[in-house]
C-alpha cells in the first residue's frame, strides 16, 4: 500500500501541501457521457484494496466508493455529456469533466496528480502520471469513483433504453451492442461522433 503513496510523497517533500488525484472512465464507449472524479485523501491513509478501478470487481468498487466518500478530505465527480463528446471531441470533453469535478472540491489542491500522458491547464500545477490508477492513492481513489458513478449512470439508462443492453457493457462497442445498434438504429444517449463506422462492421 505504501508505494501508492510514492507520487504525492514526492509531492509533499516538494513542498505541495494539498495533492489531488484526478481521472475519468468511460473515454471509449459508445453511448453515454464520460465521467471524471478528483480525489483528496489524508496523508497516508490506508485503504486495503485500493487500486485501479479495472483490476477490481463491481463489488469491491462499489464498497471502496462508500470508503472513499466517506474518508476523502474531499471530493468531486462530474460528467461531460455524449452532446460535448460529439461538439469538442472526447478529449476536450474528458478535461472538461475533470476540470468540473475539480471545480466541486471544497478543499484547493496545490497540485493535481491526473492519470495518463495528456496535460491541460487547470490553473494549478499538473503532473501526468502514466498508469496512475495503479501507482497513486489519489488516483486510484478517483478511478474508483468515475467508474461507479458511470456504471450506475448506465445502469440507469439501461432501464430508459433496454434493448441496448447498457446494464451488461456500459456502452462499450460489444458485438451485442454493435448488433443492436444495426436493429434499433441509436438512441439519445450514443456518441454520434463514435458511430462513423457502424455500418462497416
Amino acid at each position: 500500500m505504501t508505494e501508492l503513496w510514492n507520487y504525492e510523497n514526492r509531492c509533499w517533500e516538494a513542498g505541495y501541501e494539498t495533492v489531488c488525484g484526478v481521472d475519468e472512465a468511460g473515454r471509449g464507449p459508445l453511448a453515454g457521457p464520460v465521467c471524471a472524479a478528483a480525489v483528496i485523501l489524508p496523508r497516508g491513509l490506508d485503504i486495503p484494496g485500493l487500486n485501479d478501478s479495472k483490476k477490481l470487481t463491481a463489488k469491491r468498487r462499489e464498497a471502496l466508493y462508500d470508503i472513499i466518500t466517506e474518508q476523502a478530505l474531499a471530493y468531486g465527480i462530474a460528467f461531460a455529456s455524449e452532446q460535448e463528446i460529439d461538439e469538442i471531441n472526447i478529449l476536450q470533453a474528458t478535461f472538461l469533466a475533470m476540470r468540473r469535478a475539480m471545480d466541486q472540491l471544497r478543499v484547493r489542491p496545490d497540485i493535481a496528480l491526473i492519470d495518463g500522458n495528456r496535460e491541460t491547464d487547470f490553473g494549478l500545477p499538473v503532473q501526468t502520471i502514466v498508469k496512475g490508477d495503479s501507482l497513486s492513492a489519489n488516483i486510484a481513489a478517483a478511478s474508483i469513483l468515475a467508474k461507479v458513478t458511470r456504471d450506475r449512470f448506465m445502469l440507469e439508462m439501461d432501464e430508459k433504453y433496454p434493448q441496448y443492453g447498457f446494464a451488461t457493457h456500459k456502452g462499450y462497442g460489444t458485438r451485442a451492442h454493435y448488433a443492436a445498434l444495426r436493429e434499433f438504429g441509436p438512441c439519445p444517449i450514443h456518441r454520434r461522433t463514435f458511430l462513423k463506422n457502424l455500418h462497416a462492421e
